[in-house]
Protein backbone atom coordinates (compact mmCIF):
# COMPACT_ATOMS: atom_id res chain seq x y z
CA UNK A 1 0.00 0.00 0.00
CA UNK A 2 1.33 3.44 -0.96
CA UNK A 3 1.85 6.03 1.76
CA UNK A 4 -0.69 8.85 1.14
CA UNK A 5 1.88 11.34 2.52
CA UNK A 6 5.28 10.02 1.41
CA UNK A 7 7.10 13.24 2.37
CA UNK A 8 5.75 13.75 5.87
CA UNK A 9 7.77 13.75 9.07
CA UNK A 10 6.36 10.30 9.82
CA UNK A 11 7.55 9.02 6.42
CA UNK A 12 11.02 10.48 7.03
CA UNK A 13 11.09 8.83 10.46
CA UNK A 14 10.13 5.50 8.86
CA UNK A 15 12.87 5.88 6.23
CA UNK A 16 15.41 6.65 8.97
CA UNK A 17 14.33 3.56 10.92
CA UNK A 18 15.19 1.46 7.85
CA UNK A 19 18.48 3.32 7.15
CA UNK A 20 16.94 4.82 3.99
CA UNK A 21 16.93 8.51 4.86
CA UNK A 22 19.37 9.40 2.05
CA UNK A 23 17.04 7.78 -0.48
CA UNK A 24 14.01 9.53 1.07
CA UNK A 25 15.75 12.92 0.75
CA UNK A 26 16.57 12.21 -2.90
CA UNK A 27 12.98 11.21 -3.71
CA UNK A 28 11.57 14.17 -1.79
CA UNK A 29 13.78 16.73 -3.52
CA UNK A 30 12.99 15.24 -6.94
CA UNK A 31 9.23 15.08 -6.32
CA UNK A 32 6.62 17.44 -7.78
CA UNK A 33 6.36 20.46 -5.52
CA UNK A 34 10.00 20.40 -4.54
CA UNK A 35 11.19 19.94 -8.12
CA UNK A 36 14.83 20.09 -7.10
CA UNK A 37 16.51 17.07 -8.70
CA UNK A 38 19.80 19.01 -9.12
CA UNK A 39 19.96 19.56 -5.36
CA UNK A 40 19.10 15.89 -4.77
CA UNK A 41 22.08 14.92 -6.94
CA UNK A 42 24.37 17.46 -5.27
CA UNK A 43 23.48 16.14 -1.80
CA UNK A 44 24.11 12.54 -2.84
CA UNK A 45 27.52 12.92 -4.50
CA UNK A 46 29.45 12.33 -2.36
CA UNK A 47 26.87 10.67 -0.13
CA UNK A 48 26.07 12.42 3.14
CA UNK A 49 25.40 10.87 6.53
CA UNK A 50 21.84 11.85 7.42
CA UNK A 51 20.13 12.47 10.75
CA UNK A 52 16.49 13.05 11.44
CA UNK A 53 13.92 14.05 11.49
CA UNK A 54 14.82 16.28 14.43
CA UNK A 55 13.33 19.50 15.71
CA UNK A 56 15.58 22.50 15.06
CA UNK A 57 15.09 26.08 16.26
CA UNK A 58 14.20 28.32 13.31
CA UNK A 59 16.71 30.92 14.45
CA UNK A 60 19.57 28.40 13.99
CA UNK A 61 18.78 27.81 10.31
CA UNK A 62 20.89 29.87 7.91
CA UNK A 63 18.37 30.69 5.20
CA UNK A 64 18.82 32.03 1.70
CA UNK A 65 16.12 34.65 2.23
CA UNK A 66 14.19 35.78 5.26
CA UNK A 67 13.17 38.61 7.52
CA UNK A 68 15.59 41.21 8.84
CA UNK A 69 17.36 40.18 12.03
CA UNK A 70 17.48 36.47 11.20
CA UNK A 71 20.43 34.38 9.91
CA UNK A 72 19.81 34.87 6.20
CA UNK A 73 21.89 35.57 3.10
CA UNK A 74 19.38 38.13 1.82
CA UNK A 75 16.96 40.08 4.00
CA UNK A 76 13.53 40.47 2.41
CA UNK A 77 10.31 42.15 3.46
CA UNK A 78 7.03 40.30 3.99
CA UNK A 79 5.72 41.29 0.53
CA UNK A 80 8.51 39.20 -1.09
CA UNK A 81 6.80 35.91 -0.32
CA UNK A 82 4.36 34.22 -2.65
CA UNK A 83 0.74 33.91 -1.56
CA UNK A 84 1.20 30.20 -0.88
CA UNK A 85 3.43 31.03 2.12
CA UNK A 86 0.53 32.78 3.82
CA UNK A 87 -1.78 29.88 2.92
CA UNK A 88 0.71 27.42 4.43
CA UNK A 89 1.01 29.57 7.56
CA UNK A 90 -2.77 29.44 7.95
CA UNK A 91 -2.68 25.65 7.48
CA UNK A 92 0.02 25.40 10.18
CA UNK A 93 -2.21 27.49 12.46
CA UNK A 94 -4.89 24.87 11.80
CA UNK A 95 -2.62 21.99 12.84
CA UNK A 96 -0.97 21.04 9.54
CA UNK A 97 2.62 19.83 9.81
CA UNK A 98 4.65 20.63 6.68
CA UNK A 99 7.26 18.25 5.31
CA UNK A 100 10.63 18.35 7.07
CA UNK A 101 13.14 20.88 5.76
CA UNK A 102 16.47 19.71 4.36
CA UNK A 103 19.54 21.09 6.10
CA UNK A 104 23.28 20.53 5.82
CA UNK A 105 25.75 20.91 8.65
CA UNK A 106 28.57 23.16 7.46
CA UNK A 107 31.28 23.89 9.97
CA UNK A 108 29.59 25.69 12.82
CA UNK A 109 26.20 26.34 11.24
CA UNK A 110 23.13 24.70 9.74
CA UNK A 111 22.43 25.67 6.12
CA UNK A 112 18.84 25.43 4.94
CA UNK A 113 19.05 23.69 1.56
CA UNK A 114 15.33 23.14 0.89
CA UNK A 115 12.32 24.54 2.73
CA UNK A 116 12.74 28.31 2.84
CA UNK A 117 9.02 28.85 2.21
CA UNK A 118 8.05 26.23 4.83
CA UNK A 119 10.30 27.92 7.40
CA UNK A 120 8.80 31.31 6.59
CA UNK A 121 5.27 29.88 6.92
CA UNK A 122 6.18 28.33 10.28
CA UNK A 123 7.65 31.66 11.45
CA UNK A 124 4.51 33.52 10.40
CA UNK A 125 2.39 30.96 12.25
CA UNK A 126 4.33 31.73 15.43
CA UNK A 127 6.29 28.47 15.50
CA UNK A 128 9.87 28.49 16.78
CA UNK A 129 11.02 25.07 15.50
CA UNK A 130 10.88 23.01 12.32
CA UNK A 131 11.25 19.31 11.69
CA UNK A 132 14.43 18.78 9.68
CA UNK A 133 16.68 16.15 8.19
CA UNK A 134 20.35 17.09 8.42
CA UNK A 135 23.13 15.96 6.10
CA UNK A 136 26.70 15.66 7.38
CA UNK A 137 29.98 15.05 5.53
CA UNK A 138 30.34 11.74 7.35
CA UNK A 139 29.14 9.64 10.27
CA UNK A 140 31.81 11.05 12.59
CA UNK A 141 30.54 14.61 12.08
CA UNK A 142 26.95 13.42 12.57
CA UNK A 143 27.82 11.54 15.78
CA UNK A 144 29.72 14.56 17.17
CA UNK A 145 26.66 16.75 16.47
CA UNK A 146 24.43 14.25 18.30
CA UNK A 147 26.82 14.15 21.26
CA UNK A 148 26.91 17.98 21.47
CA UNK A 149 23.12 18.16 21.22
CA UNK A 150 22.67 15.58 23.97
CA UNK A 151 25.18 17.38 26.19
CA UNK A 152 23.37 20.72 25.85
CA UNK A 153 19.97 19.08 26.44
CA UNK A 154 21.08 17.14 29.54
CA UNK A 155 19.59 18.48 32.77
CA UNK A 156 22.01 19.97 35.26
CA UNK A 157 22.58 18.29 38.54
Amino acid sequence: MDDPQPYSTAAAREAAAHDQLAEWVGRFLSSPGSDNAPLAKLLSDPPLAWLGPVLLPLDQLNRLAGPPGHPVVEEVDDDYWRDDVEELAQAVDGGHEPAPVVVTHQGDHLKLEDGNHRVEALRRAGETEAWAVIGFEGPEERDAFIARSEATAAPEG
